[in-house]
């Protein structure tokens, strides 16, 4: 029995060591890309141990180090804010949604999910954001449309369910009063609902490109990933035009991308550690009960 057992955890043990290294490999080829030499790759294809190594991608990518260091100053500052202002704004309406005796639990909840349905379009919001609220070239335009996300809602709204409602009663009789159950014992005991939720909606901010492309037209106040983004469609025109040089004089196109696509991920990937356990925690507990 105990021979059959170790068999069996060896091999569990070799099937996740495949699985890390599945997903180790493109990331270190991806580093890799980005130090190889234009005309090496061209020539010998991707090599996980590049044969000439070449900083001239990452050169180019920081050919103006102020406008790189801006854009990544103004996508911590409205990530983060934004970030922690939308956990607490989810935080604060899945609590009474959560509760069975908020009288106005069912419209607010069908409100909530209705917005996960439908949206209201492009061109509306647009108007809105520009011609109402005019936020449009400000930094404000990254934080105020997204604060509340219907998916992150339901996800601590059922998280907070999975709390003993006795818990909650003996908190009442105690004196204590809805915000103090809500800062001082829900969220405490959630936290890893609210983490996981935090970091979604972290990561999708720091993705954000779109809203720059649509709302800003100060240079200082551009994205990181909006940065990026003109920098591979530069790239693209430049590859179209340089079609027919030869291989000994091509420019740093290919290697760019891989460049830049480790310059945007990288801190999120910094992050992730941090919130690995209350990740995984906290999303197991959103998708017990509906």
């Amino acid at each position: 029995m105990k021979k059959k057992q170790r068999k069996g955890q060896i091999i569990l043990n070799i099937l996740f060591i495949l699985l890390v290294i599945c997903y180790i490999y493109p990331f270190l080829m991806v580093i890799s890309v980005s130090l190889t030499d234009e005309t090496t790759l061209y020539q010998n294809g991707y090599q996980l141990i590049p044969e000439k190594i070449s900083t001239l991608a990452y050169e180019l990518v920081f050919r103006n180090p102020d406008q790189m260091i801006r854009a990544y100053a103004v996508t911590i500052f409205f990530t983060l804010t934004a970030t922690l202002l939308s956990t607490l704004v989810t935080a604060l309406l899945a609590y009474p949604l959560s509760r069975q005796n908020f009288i106005w639990k069912k419209p607010l909840s069908f409100l909530v999910f209705f917005t996960m349905l439908f949206s209201g379009g492009l061109v509306p919001t647009y108007l809105l954001l520009t011609n109402v609220l005019h936020l449009n070239d400000t930094i404000w335009v990254y934080i105020l449309p997204c604060l509340v996300s219907a998916y992150n809602v339901m996800i601590v709204r059922t998280n907070y369910r999975s709390l003993p409602e006795e818990m909650i009663e003996a908190a009442k009789l105690d004196g204590a009063s809805e915000l103090r159950i809500c800062f001082q014992i829900v969220i405490p005991l959630c936290k890893a609902g609210l983490a996981s939720v935090a970091f979604l909606f972290l990561v999708a901010k720091w993705n954000d490109w779109m809203t720059s492309m649509l709302y800003i037209r100060n240079p200082d106040l551009y994205s990181l990933q909006y940065l990026l983004q003109r920098l591979i469609r530069e790239s693209d025109f430049l590859k179209s035009t340089v079609g027919g040089m030869d291989a000994g004089t091509l420019p740093p196109i290919e290697t760019l991308r891989f460049a830049m696509a480790l310059v945007a991920a990288g801190p999120v990937l910094v992050i992730f550690p941090l919130f690995q356990k209350y990740f995984t925690k906290g999303m197991t507990l959103g998708g017990v009960k509906g």
